[in-house]
């Protein structure tokens, strides 16, 4: 059995405690400096107040400055926060790391650099660790459909590790398998990652229909509602999830699996980028919209202005085509112009539909 800090005390962070509790595992739950309301109560009432459970007695709770004791001994180091915090993690634990130790993170986003080529978190995560260990710990990630709440209730649930080394990975996936946390392994870590952040711009794609929906007034008087068009959002999304993917050398086939389309199937369900789809589907600006969503963050929204950046350096370098990504294009619109949504149907599943 393996002592294991996780670092990121919100949901899915400490959703992962469970699995690695019920394997017998040694877990420290170690609170960043937004955590200390969460770290408190799973400390004195062993209750996480946003998952609404007790956590398992194995979790050992940690406020941010006890961090140097809870990274001390540790096989395994699981990043909990979210994309905004990539950087300050790297800064915060890579004192503390020695050769040999596995980083395992849940972050989703990507970000973009000058030339417009698409970076991964982990990559951003390496870049802040000390020129000491830099090369010396291996880095992984979590990718596939996965709702914190569901994972913490123990329900069967199918994900993806990745990592560039295959060793590591297996070693990654084996500490944290259970009869209901299903992990399947990829080395090709890029895929995965760029699949976890797009994932969730298209599902914020997607809760743009509920809002159309409530803008015309709900069902009409036979029950239509805009599945359709939910639909066709959502194929298109696999679509430049695909497109995007062989853009960066990746594995393609994963916008129809796990990584994609499964990822993008629960997102849909709910959270906060649906509830953002939602509320400018009924015709909210996006600057309205995040002022009625103060305090969350929006995650979908980062990777669409990360994408906006991007694209047009993509497109001046010959790597992607003006037609490739409509619906990101879209997107792009909303969010950095401020414009009203408008989903250019007709140009979706462009070079496609000739074998559909």
């Amino acid at each position: 059995m393996a002592t294991i800090a996780i670092v990121g005390a919100g949901m899915m962070g400490t959703a992962i405690a469970y699995p690695l509790a019920d394997n017998g595992h040694t877990v420290r739950l170690v609170g960043t400096h937004l955590d200390g309301e969460i770290i408190q109560s799973c400390g004195e009432r062993r209750y996480h107040p946003r998952l609404e459970r007790e956590i398992p007695p194995e979790v050992e709770p940690y406020l941010v400055e006890e961090i140097a004791e809870a990274l001390d001994g540790v096989e395994i180091i699981v990043s909990g926060v979210n994309s905004l915090g990539v950087h300050w993690i790297g800064q915060t634990i890579g004192p503390y790391l020695r050769p040999g130790q596995l980083v395992i993170a849940v972050t989703k986003g990507l970000e973009a650099a000058e030339n417009g080529d698409l970076l991964i978190l982990p990559d951003m995560l390496a870049s802040e660790l000390p020129e000491r260990i830099s090369g010396q710990v291996e880095l992984a990630a979590i990718g596939g459909p996965c709702i914190a709440g569901e994972l913490a209730g123990r329900r069967q649930s199918c994900v993806v590790f990745g990592s560039r080394h295959g060793d590591a990975v297996e070693q990654l996936a084996a500490a944290f398998r259970t009869s209901y946390y299903h992990v399947w392994t990829t080395t090709d870590l890029v895929g995965l990652e760029v699949c976890a952040a797009l994932k969730n711009a298209y599902a914020f794609a997607v809760g743009l229909g509920i809002g159309l929906l409530e803008r015309a007034g709900g069902p009409d008087a036979a029950g239509a509602y805009m599945h359709n068009l939910s639909a066709a959002v959502f194929g298109q999304g696999c679509t430049e999830i695909a497109r995007v993917l062989q853009l960066v050398g990746a594995t393609r086939a994963f916008a129809y699996e796990l990584p994609g389309a499964g990822d993008l199937h629960v997102t849909c369900q709910g959270g906060r980028n649906v509830r953002l789809g939602r509320l400018l589907g009924m015709g909210y600006s996006f600057v309205e919209a995040q002022e009625r969503m103060a305090g969350e963050t929006l995650e979908g929204a980062e990777t669409v202005r990360v994408m906006g950046d991007a694209r047009p350096k993509l497109e001046a370098r010959g790597l992607i085509a003006h037609e490739d990504v409509p619906l990101m294009r879209a997107l792009v619109d909303i969010v950095v112009h401020g414009c009203p949504v408008d989903l250019p149907l007709d140009r979706f599943f462009h070079g496609t539909r000739s074998s559909l």
